[in-house]
């Protein structure tokens, strides 16, 4: 029955991504052909080649890009310290704080984006990479402060005592103790921050006008555009996080116990 599962669970998710794979690699012939064949009759780069080849892609691909590094960076930055703060200190309004952090999900972008983009205006970061990015820390962060606390929680403090003892600081005790042991879960942070950042489509269409990302390049797009431009575009907003994902797996194999070769 597990097995089962687990088989549904893949061919749910790599089923849509092998047929956007092969329509966009097909070429026309494919697209258009019907019956529809399991497997292209044949490869081509025509519609990857078609799509990179429209004027602001690039652009708006190079956006994507920065708003998910700068994302990735800002949820970290700012989630994992409040995440340790929460683990390892008892302060008035710890469990409020929590409820507070989760109740920021609470409020739709939509509810949000007219006095949104009027303060970004104001600030003069209105089509901007820096307001799209800051929208998408908001989103991300959340999750950020809680998956570290949990984590933190789980490293035992009398491992960063026992340092304080042998003569480290308490900075010290935490980059040679405590982090080598939470790299794992920052780096599921990380890629949830990623992630987020790269597929959000909302934020990034009102909050810019010439400075889109990718996706919300494509959704502005997408009614003028041909099926190959579609397949193409789908398919290049999959495999970067795909990418990303393979390229931090072993740390993500190591928080669940899995040795990675």
């Amino acid at each position: 029955m597990l097995v089962a599962s687990a088989l549904v669970a893949c061919l749910w998710v790599l089923v849509p991504i092998y047929l956007l794979a092969s329509n966009a690699l097909g070429g026309a012939e494919t697209i258009n052909a019907w019956p529809k064949t399991l497997v292209p009759r044949r490869l081509s780069l025509d519609t990857l080649v078609f799509f990179f080849g429209v004027e602001g892609v690039w652009q708006a691909v190079l956006n994507s890009v920065l708003v998910a590094v700068l994302t990735m960076l800002l949820a970290v930055g700012i989630g994992a310290p409040a995440g340790y703060a929460l683990a390892r200190f008892a302060f008035p309004g710890k469990d409020l704080f929590r409820l507070a952090i989760l109740l920021t999900r609470a409020f739709p972008i939509a509810i949000l984006a007219l006095p949104l983009t009027v303060r970004f205006i104001e600030f003069g970061l209105y089509d901007t990479v820096w307001a799209v990015a800051l929208i998408h820390t908001a989103l991300a962060l959340p999750f950020a402060v809680l998956v570290t606390a949990s984590l933190f929680m789980g490293i035992p403090r009398e491992l960063e005592e026992a340092a304080w003892t042998l003569g480290c600081t308490r900075l010290q005790a935490f980059l040679k103790i405590t982090w080598p042991l939470a790299r794992p879960g920052i780096a599921a942070t990380m890629i949830f921050a990623f992630v987020v950042s790269w597929n959000e489509v909302f934020a990034a269409a009102v909050l810019t006008l010439r400075e889109r990302t990718l996706p919300a390049y494509l959704l502005i797009s997408l009614n003028e555009s041909p099926l190959p431009f579609r397949f193409a575009g789908g398919l290049f907003l999959i495999v970067p996080a795909l990418v990303f994902i393979f390229a931090v797996r072993r740390y993500l194999f190591a928080m669940w116990g899995i040795a990675s070769r």
